[in-house]
């Protein structure tokens, strides 16, 4: 079936640009290697590439390339090695330090981008009352089935020039800081005498260390100071996070506009949408995944992504009943396969292919465009499964994969609300190379596009050292180590390695892998799995065995016998 796609069904590597070796070079450096000839067609370079601050790059400051990794030098080379680029379009934020939020800062009412990020109480005025604290609490039947990320509202109150305290939106990370303040800028600041404000800025940066907030610091005997130096501190407080950008703003839509503009001068030809689903905000919705909101926010989006040749990927996790996936593929947008990861976890486990290929029938029947992967920057989608596999099934995964060393986040204080495990796919597979291999063969006979995690192609197994390294946050690092040029040169010795990039480059560059091939699957036995892909009189095939982890692939050009590619007993 001819999708009009502009990018070819070739794999996709996935990475940060400072994964391997520190900077984006390196990384180009290690695909021209000859054993990395042919095996990627795409590269997905994950948003730390642009200018950010927080969550490893999912926080923009602005969409300039960040010059400590990468370089336009660095996308010449990747052009000029064949390479197409997918980069993310962060939909539902941007940070506090981008250039919007600051003139927010600096000029309040006045700043062209007063409208830019969401006032909480612009926003629910007439549907709540407000508090002491300066913001409204909306009636509780209209938050009752509002998802929130993190406990309480989703707001950070913001003072403005004035000193007014205007509360924003805010779903995702925020932090607060107060710097530690210094005697002589009290003096000049609050025109107090030089032994009052040495003595008050000993007692404030000892509070501050403690992690009490200004109003709670006791001043003792310099009680009389305590309004001017609280107000003092207020002014000079700082920020860290990502503020919700305002879709009713026209300056948004500019700015989406600005930004798929320059990403395609960057050489990108598919963009990720991330955190899409939260975008369309109304009194009484969900605030994920609003319907019809969200299907027209991203058919506005389309529509400027056309004019300059680019597919998207909207990124929305949800079950597999919900069927959103089928509806982004009928917007005319590709979709993410997060049913792979899984599926294939459980078909190794119990060593039948029977809900792999009830899924793959389904891709095949309802023409689902889709990017597939094993692992990548998040963690492993599981509870996306519902609908399609047992709910007994999903649970005895999860279960598995933290058995094997794997993090289940504690969403709210409760467990497994989140939809991810996190846990390289080489851990998750019991650390067998075997498996791996099988799994990424299958995975590259898949329908679609498929994608590669840096990581798994190097048979990385759980960091738990980089998880306790960055706190309580930091679950994610588990699966995101950095390794150095050398390690992954010497890595590629490795026959888990070089095998992976074999079947890359055979993926890659055999005739019989199209948008257009007609793809075969079946099973002869519950274990046995037989997928072949056909185009143009060339097939590629590929036997394997659930219960042996063996597999066995095969090719033929146009009016000859099948020769043998692979064979792993």
């Amino acid at each position: 079936m001819k999708h009009g796609w502009t990018m070819s069904a070739g794999p996709m590597l996935n990475a940060y640009p400072d994964s391997i070796g520190g900077t984006l070079s390196e990384i180009v450096a290690l695909l021209h290697r000859p054993e990395f000839a042919h095996a990627f067609q795409a590269f997905y370079i994950l948003p730390s590439v642009f200018n950010t601050d927080l969550d490893r790059g999912f926080s923009v400051i602005d969409y300039g390339l960040n010059k400590c990794y990468a370089r336009r030098e660095d996308l010449t080379a990747l052009h000029k090695l064949g390479i197409s680029l997918k980069f993310d379009l962060i939909l539902n934020h941007a940070s506090v330090l981008s250039p919007q939020f600051q003139d927010l800062l600096k000029k309040g009412e006045t700043s062209r981008y007063k409208d830019f990020f969401i006032n909480w109480n612009a926003f629910w005025e007439g549907h709540g009352a407000m508090t002491p604290e300066g913001y409204i609490q909306p009636d509780p039947s209209l938050i009752e089935h509002m998802f929130f990320r993190k406990p309480g509202l989703p707001i950070l109150m913001v003072r403005m020039p004035d000193g007014k305290e205007i509360p924003y939106w805010n779903t995702f990370y925020q932090e607060v800081q107060y710097p530690a303040v210094d005697a002589l800028e009290l003096v000049r600041a609050l025109s107090i005498q030089y032994l009052a404000a040495e003595r008050i800025a000993s007692l404030v940066n000892d509070a501050l260390a403690r992690g009490e907030k200004p109003r709670e610091i006791e001043f003792g005997a310099l009680e009389e100071y305590r309004e001017d130096v609280v107000d003092y501190l207020e002014a000079h407080r700082r920020y860290l996070g990502q503020m919700d950008l305002n879709i009713d703003s026209p300056l948004v839509w500019e700015f989406y506009d600005e930004t798929l503009h320059q990403l395609a001068e960057y050489g990108a030809q598919l963009i990720r949408l991330d955190a899409f689903a939260y975008a369309s905000k109304k009194p009484g919705a969900r605030n994920f995944l609003n319907e019809p909101e969200t299907w027209q926010i991203l058919q506005r989006v389309r529509s400027i992504a056309q004019k300059y040749d680019l597919e998207l990927l909207p990124e929305i996790h949800s079950s597999y009943a919900d069927k959103t996936h089928e509806a982004l593929c009928a917007s005319g947008c590709m979709t993410y396969d997060f049913f792979l990861p899984g599926l294939l976890l459980d078909a190794f486990e119990h060593h039948t292919c029977e809900y792999l290929l009830r899924w793959i029938r389904d891709i095949q029947s309802k023409g689902l465009r889709v990017v597939n992967m094993l692992g990548c920057h998040d963690g492993i989608p599981l509870l996306d499964l519902k609908g399609l596999l047992p709910e007994a099934r999903i649970q005895e995964m999860i279960d598995l994969l933290q058995q094997r060393g794997g993090l289940v986040k504690d969403l709210h204080g409760a467990k497994n609300i989140y939809y991810q495990v996190n846990c390289t796919y080489y851990s998750a597979l019991g650390e067998s190379d075997q498996k791996m291999l099988l799994a990424r063969a299958i995975q590259l006979f898949m329908p679609g596009k498929p994608q590669v995690w840096y990581l798994d192609l190097f048979a990385g197994k759980n960091d738990l050292e980089a998880v306790r390294r960055a706190g309580g946050s930091g679950h994610k690092e588990i699966n995101r180590s950095n390794l150095s040029f050398e390690q992954a040169v010497s890595l590629l010795s490795h026959d888990v390695v070089c095998q992976q990039l074999s079947l890359l480059q055979f993926r890659n560059t055999f005739p019989a892998f199209s948008w257009e091939s007609q793809i075969t699957a079946v099973s002869t036995a519950p274990h046995k799995l037989f997928i072949r892909w056909f185009h143009q009189g060339h097939s590629a095939s590929l036997s394997a065995d659930l219960n042996t982890y063996s597999f066995c692939i095969k090719k033929c050009f146009p009016g000859e016998n099948e020769v043998t590619v692979f064979n792993l007993e």
